[in-house]
């Protein structure tokens, strides 16, 4: 489980790629300081294992499934991302709860100023925005944010400039792929909060079975036949 507060911005060093997978080493510093074979590290928000290490960088593998949900297709060497370890039972809870299992991705469709803020409106599927709550939190690229605004084909974050420099976004341009919704602004990576995927599975699945259990035991009370 993560925040959604990146630590620090890692780079990858080299993309081995099989048929359908991948193994990749990411370049970092800080997050290195206490790390093991078998932690988790969010990626852009994609929660991989690490399977080797060194003082500088780290190893993790990418599964098919990975590659379908996200744009880590198009990581390369040099490629920047953000990174944060797997929050720790004692720490600070600054952001929101992360899964770090993308739901889908995105593409910027719009960028403009707004005094000391900038705002991104990402364009994805209608699918995956109808999860999506105005003022709700969202990760994207592993980065917690507040939904400004919602549609029927695209939202809206924005961040401070002073933020820009945390994260990856400052190289971020329209038609930029994302991972959106746990994104491709060839990276903006979101996770939708769960509690409105549970939320719609309860009002639209187990609800409607709720209300007709009265009715199922009114009709086997009618039916049953006596036993003596």
């Amino acid at each position: 489980m993560f925040t959604g507060i990146i630590e620090e911005i890692g780079q990858i060093q080299s993309v081995s790629k099989n048929r359908v997978s991948a193994a990749i080493t990411i370049k970092a510093h800080s997050i290195l300081q206490d790390v093991a074979v078998g932690d988790s590290i969010a990626v852009n928000g994609i929660c991989l294992t690490v399977t080797g290490y060194t003082k500088d960088r780290f190893t993790v593998d990418m599964m098919h499934e990975t590659f379908d949900r996200t744009c880590a297709n198009v990581w390369k060497r040099g490629t920047k991302v953000n990174l944060e370890r797997a929050m720790a039972a004692g720490g600070r809870f600054g952001g929101h709860i992360v899964s770090g299992h993308i739901d889908g991705t995105g593409t910027i469709s719009g960028i403009r100023q707004d005094d000391n803020a900038v705002w991104y409106e990402i364009t994805a599927d209608p699918r995956i925005l109808r999860y999506v709550v105005e003022k709700g939190s969202i990760a994207i690229d592993g980065i917690s944010l507040t939904v400004a605004t919602v549609g029927k084909d695209c939202l809206a974050v924005n961040l401070y400039n002073l933020d820009s420099g945390f994260y990856i976004f400052n190289s971020f341009h329209i038609s930029c792929s994302c991972f959106c919704f746990g994104r491709s602004m060839a990276d903006l990576l979101s996770t939708i909060d769960s509690a409105v995927k549970y939320y719609l599975l309860f009002t639209t699945i187990f609800l409607p079975l709720i209300m007709y259990i009265p009715l199922a035991r009114e009709l086997i009370s009618v039916f049953s036949l006596p036993t003596h």
